[in-house]
């Protein structure tokens, strides 16, 4: 096999994203914390009649399913980042992982509904001292993970001042944390739901809450269908850096114009381009990269130019 040889100009790393060590070790813990509560807020819900707390369960079981999912998505994208196969490096991986535990999270969803529903038709007696508990032990679980996964998110952003308006995070990260944000909001509403039950006679709150978890879960994970499919599918024409690559070509010294354009994402806060142009007068591809050089996400740029002789 021929090695790769970083001194040449023309040859680089594929290697575009350098992963996320404080966060996948926050994430790790994380899904401890979640995988432990979840099995103490099922089996109370099933023991004390509680359908929000049920449904709280469930919700934070497909929680520890997302989390379980990202640190497998970590792992593999850092074992395999040296593998040739991968022709733009394995950051879509983790991307994978988010997409994935959002289909199922869509399951999840339907079940909390299908529960809820069938709760409110057919009540019956709730404990909600023991109920209550549980939950609020579930919520305070909820806000270490967020507080974990909230400190490897910061700790990650970068301090590039160029770059910052463009909001790269790492998406499998901030897919852990939306989850334990939803889940959070979902505890608060089993309490707020027990508490009316026992306090006002209130119990068809209970599954009223369920339902309205059930929605929270449905809309987190249709958004995270949608930011992970954008990735996946290179849906990326419309992001920032592309109108500045127009930009830096018509302020550019040369006489171009631009046929054909392509980018798509390879990394949190990088992309790939290539950029077909029309010219009509002698210019090097390098002159061109080196025009676009200010704009540091653009990790990987592929030239190609034409030129129009009269």
């Amino acid at each position: 096999m021929e090695k790769f040889d970083n001194t040449i100009p023309w040859q680089h790393s594929h290697i575009f994203d350098d992963g996320n060590p404080l966060a996948e070790r926050n994430t790790r813990w994380a899904v401890w914390l979640t995988a432990i509560t979840m099995v103490v807020e099922i089996a109370g819900g099933w023991i004390y009649n509680s359908m929000a707390l049920l449904a709280d369960g469930w919700h934070m079981s497909s929680h520890a399913m997302a989390l379980g999912l990202s640190v497998l998505a970590y792992g593999a994208a850092r074992r395999l980042a040296h593998s040739k196969r991968f022709a733009f490096g394995t950051w879509k991986i983790e991307v994978l992982g988010g997409y994935t535990s959002a289909i199922l999270l869509v399951g999840v969803a339907g079940l909390m509904l299908f529960q809820s529903v069938e709760r409110l038709l057919a009540p019956s007696p709730i404990h909600y001292d023991q109920a209550i508990l549980i939950a609020i032990l579930g919520l305070l679980v909820n806000l270490a993970c967020a507080w974990l996964l909230k400190d490897g998110h910061a700790h990650h952003h970068g301090t590039d001042s160029h770059d910052s308006h463009h909001h790269h995070h790492d998406l499998n990260l901030r897919s852990a944390y939306l989850h334990v944000m939803t889940d959070a909001a979902t505890s608060l509403l089993a309490i707020v739901a027990l508490f009316g039950g026992k306090w006002w006679g209130a119990s068809w709150l209970d599954p009223v809450m369920g339902i309205v978890g059930a929605g929270l879960v449905s809309a987190w994970a249709y958004g995270l269908l949608r930011d992970t499919g954008r990735v996946l599918l290179d849906a990326e024409m419309d992001a920032p850096v592309v109108a500045e690559i127009h930009d830096a070509i018509k302020s550019a010294p040369v006489e171009a114009a631009i046929s054909d354009l392509h980018v798509w994402r390879v990394g949190k806060g990088s992309y790939a381009c290539i950029l077909s142009l029309v010219v009509d007068e002698t210019v090097a591809p390098d002159d061109i990269k080196r025009y676009l050089g200010v704009h540091k996400e653009l990790a990987h740029v592929t030239v190609e130019l034409n030129q129009v002789r009269g």
